[in-house]
């Protein structure tokens, strides 16, 4: 989970496998890629790094714009087999959230450079990469307007351990995740992504489902401690959630954080 270089909202995941494959979710803002590029070579062991999957959780600037930032000025130093996400049109969010309309026509001006290696994933679809086996679990849906309820939200299985990925889904999202996969034993993760970034995303009953024993928080020290007040931040209110839970809380502001589990063969 890496950490913000200006201590801003900054969704930014660099995963590898026991069998060398390497996955980044989402990215952050681009004043983050000089930071992520040295990075990624630090994590690749290489000056041009391979990314076998980039996995984009949904079209708003504080997690893609590093990969376009990418993908337009620095595509000399670094390849990629596959980029997966699921995004909206842009007349989905004209009128409903603007603030993705800009990073949507981005995405379509740039979409040429990458578009032999895009895919869509969907609810309900499963990808391998490598060893780590991820679930699909949600999609946008064009009942729920606005662009964090657009997130991927992903299970992955690595390492023998589970990973709940839930981008910057809110409240109708996760309540609909409940009513499909609450059955399915799929939702029980020992890893926990805090959904819109610890705050007014998921609610209770979405991480109690979950039960995670860890949260990773890819949240700003300002939204940390909600310096603000409550305002329309609930950052207070997920934490003391999170206290009762009984989860460790990982913060990735001022420094990056690792996860490292190894198999026991």
């Amino acid at each position: 989970m890496l950490k913000s270089v200006t201590d801003t909202i900054c969704n930014s995941f660099i995963i590898t496998t026991e069998d060398d494959k390497l996955i980044v979710m989402d990215g952050g803002f681009p004043t983050e890629t000089e930071y992520f590029i040295s990075y990624l070579k630090e994590v690749a062991g290489t000056e041009k790094p391979h990314i076998d999957a980039w996995i984009l959780s949904h079209p708003h600037d504080d997690h893609v714009t590093v990969f376009y930032e990418m993908i337009e000025h620095h595509s000399a130093e670094f390849t990629v087999d596959r980029v997966y996400l699921n995004f909206p049109s842009r007349g989905f969010f004209v009128g409903n959230d603007e603030s993705a309309v800009q990073t949507i026509d981005d995405f379509n001006r740039l979409l040429p450079l990458f578009a032999d290696k895009m895919r869509i994933l969907s609810g309900g679809d499963e990808l391998d990469i490598g060893a780590a086996h991820f679930k699909v679990l949600y999609s946008h849906d064009f009942e729920f307007r606005g662009c964090n309820n657009a997130s991927l939200v992903m299970r992955m299985e690595l390492g023998g351990k589970s990973v709940m990925f839930t981008g910057d889904c809110g409240v109708e999202a996760g309540k609909k995740i409940l009513r499909l996969w609450k059955d399915s034993g799929l939702l029980k993760c020992d890893i926990c992504q805090m959904a819109h970034h610890g705050q007014n995303g998921c609610d209770r009953d979405f991480y109690e489902a979950v039960a995670p024993e860890i949260c990773l928080w890819c949240t700003p020290s300002w939204l940390w401690s909600n310096v603000n007040g409550t305002g329309p931040y609930q950052t207070l209110v997920v934490r003391g959630w999170m206290e009762e839970l009984g989860v460790i809380n990982i913060t990735n502001f001022y420094e990056t954080k690792i996860c490292q589990y190894k198999l026991h063969i």
